[in-house]
């Protein structure tokens, strides 16, 4: 959402509808003031229902996938070398 794209009834239909019930769901979630970090306030969306667990990639095949690339390079340049 932003300057192209607005928003409209059709954005917050889903959110009328479950907030009449305080209802939860898979993108509307309620939680207990206790759990809110009383230090900061933080109510930053941490949606509890998404596993947002990001795995990363070893060192090693990062590495790795770079030389590929790099010799790609090197194989695209050096036909294009020829060319010239």
């Amino acid at each position: 959402m932003g300057k192209t794209n607005p928003l409209n009834d059709n954005d917050l239909k889903d959110f009328v509808a479950l907030q009449t019930g305080f209802a939860d769901s898979e993108q509307s979630w309620s939680i207990n003031v206790s759990e809110i970090e009383q230090a900061t306030w933080d109510l930053s969306v941490k949606n509890p229902n998404v596993d947002d667990e990001v795995v990363l990639r070893e060192p090693s095949d990062i590495i790795a996938e770079m030389l590929a690339l790099d010799k790609e390079s090197e194989s695209i340049l050096g036909n294009i070398q020829e060319l010239l």
